[in-house]
């Protein structure tokens, strides 16, 4: 006897982010002229970004 096939749920879809609507896209433009800056500037822009887009990711489930 074969086993009962189940189907397969969809994956959760993800909603609005609960924070600034544009969040993700003023963290981008934070990278905006790099090729103008000194290496040694890069990495605080990065890190800029990188918590800015954590901050967003972070607030995605919660309502």
């Amino acid at each position: 006897m074969m086993p009962e096939e189940r189907p397969v749920p969809a994956p959760p879809v993800p909603g609005p982010l609960s924070g600034s609507p544009g969040a993700i896209e003023s963290a981008l433009r934070g990278l905006d002229g790099l090729a103008e800056l000194e290496v040694s500037e890069h990495v605080a822009r990065f890190d800029a970004a990188h918590a800015a887009l954590t901050d967003a990711l972070s607030s995605i489930d919660k309502v």
